[in-house]
């Protein structure tokens, strides 16, 4: 099959090359940014002009790639690189602005929690509605039913509506359906992150059998162990072009680079906050994040301390005042903190500045990209200052392989205590 899609989503048959499961030409996406207009007035007069008030965002940029019958390809990049815009094109959910895909085989796609479930359908009537949208019979689907039921571990809820599951239970039925349904391509975003660690070795061993089959599997993660375990190749996006591709060790190796030439920058990251709320008695004026030896990065080897410098000024004199550091979850949205502490300091004037030094020990938390969250505040939970979604996420990884990490899957999100030690500097 050959899928073509300029503006005008023209759709071209050709005869295609049977030993390439799918071929990416020239791929580009554009969205509009609309603004919104103030006032009636101001929609009145932007009809009347016809001028378009959007700016225009290329998520992807000429983005060519094939991939190999039987081949795993990981798709690594930062939040924002075009990743899921780029799975979603080839799923067909989305149409491209220009360039064209060839797809030889049926694709099953698991992008986000519950994409292609009904709500009010039960599981059981989900399995058989997905089965039949992938084009197979209702004897295909009983012949696999016990065993998709069996991987997905939620037997006990197999008929209740899936609107009352967990995001947990979305993710283990819909893998376990895309997975054992048979489909020629199976693609893969990080949905599987909501999973607990068990769960997840359990997928990447289901797509190791899938791919021994002869069948092809796009994968995309921020955790590099699970791609470096299963992908032979990849491609490396940024700002929606392809930065590398060709074998996964050498992709790996430029986002690797990629990551650890970034710098945090104290200013740019404050002022770039995407969520910034607080009453204000004290502000965060500069924050820097370092390894032990004192290195500025974002990067940082699994069990390796960070070391987190915060400046802030206090707007009215204050007594006491208590910290929290968090790394929020780029994907499920879960907060992995530090309780609150108190900085230890006796009073704080207003028009001072302030700067301590937090240690983060975050030898429980997986590999992955998260970004940063602050809180200032008094003993009551009032909150000064709350700094959410830096745009320079912390980036943990290791070189160790999926298997070899062997967390305990119990931790990963909730409160404990990450920063061992705070001191005034």
């Amino acid at each position: 099959m050959y899928y073509f899609c300029s503006t005008k989503h023209k759709k071209i048959a050709t005869k295609p090359n049977m030993s390439l499961a799918i071929e990416v030409h020239n791929l580009s996406k554009v969205f509009q940014i609309g603004k919104k207009q103030s006032s009636v007035r101001d929609t009145f007069s932007h009809l009347i002009s016809k001028k378009t008030n959007s700016a225009e965002f290329w998520a992807l940029q000429n983005v060519s790639f094939n991939i190999e019958q039987g081949k795993v390809l990981g798709i690594v990049g930062r939040n924002g690189a075009g990743k899921s815009t780029l799975l979603k094109i080839i799923s067909k959910i989305s149409p491209p602005t220009s360039g064209y895909i060839k797809i030889n085989g049926r694709v099953a796609s698991l992008l986000e929690v519950g994409t292609g479930f009904h709500p009010d359908l039960t599981g059981r009537q989900n399995i058989y509605l997905n089965g039949t949208i992938l084009g197979m019979t209702k004897t295909e689907i009983n012949a696999r039913f016990d065993e998709i039921v069996a991987f997905s571990g939620i037997e006990q809820f197999i008929d209740t509506p899936v609107k009352r599951y967990s995001s947990g239970m979305y993710v283990r039925l819909a893998f376990a359906v895309a997975a054992h349904l048979e489909p020629e391509i199976l693609i893969v975003d990080e949905v599987l992150a909501v999973g607990d660690m068990a769960f997840q070795k359990k997928c990447l061993g289901k797509m190791k059998d899938v791919v021994s089959t002869g069948r092809t599997v796009l994968f995309v993660s921020h955790n590099t162990q699970a791609i470096r375990s299963l992908c032979t190749d990849g491609v490396f996006l940024k700002n929606g072009e392809i930065h590398a591709k060709g074998s996964i060790q050498n992709v790996l190796s430029a986002y690797d680079k990629d990551i650890q030439d970034f710098q945090f920058g104290e200013q740019s990251a404050l002022n770039n906050a995407e969520n910034r709320r607080g009453l204000g008695q004290a502000r965060f004026t500069a924050i820097a994040v370092s390894n032990t030896q004192k290195h500025e990065t974002n990067t940082f080897e699994t069990d390796e301390p960070i070391h987190i410098k915060l400046s802030f000024r206090a707007t009215q004199d204050l007594q006491q005042i208590y910290v929290a550091v968090a790394f929020r979850s780029s994907i499920s949205r879960e907060i992995v903190s530090s309780i609150r502490h108190q900085i230890p300091f006796q009073s704080f004037k207003a028009g001072e500045i302030y700067t301590f030094e937090c240690v983060v020990n975050q030898s429980n938390i997986r590999t992955g990209e998260y970004p940063l969250y602050f809180w200032l505040g008094d003993q009551h939970n009032t909150p000064y200052d709350v700094v959410d979604d830096l745009v320079a996420p912390i980036v943990i990884h290791s070189n160790k392989t999926f298997e070899q990490l062997g967390y305990d899957s119990s931790v990963h999100s909730g409160y404990f205590s990450m920063v061992s030690s705070i001191k005034v500097i």
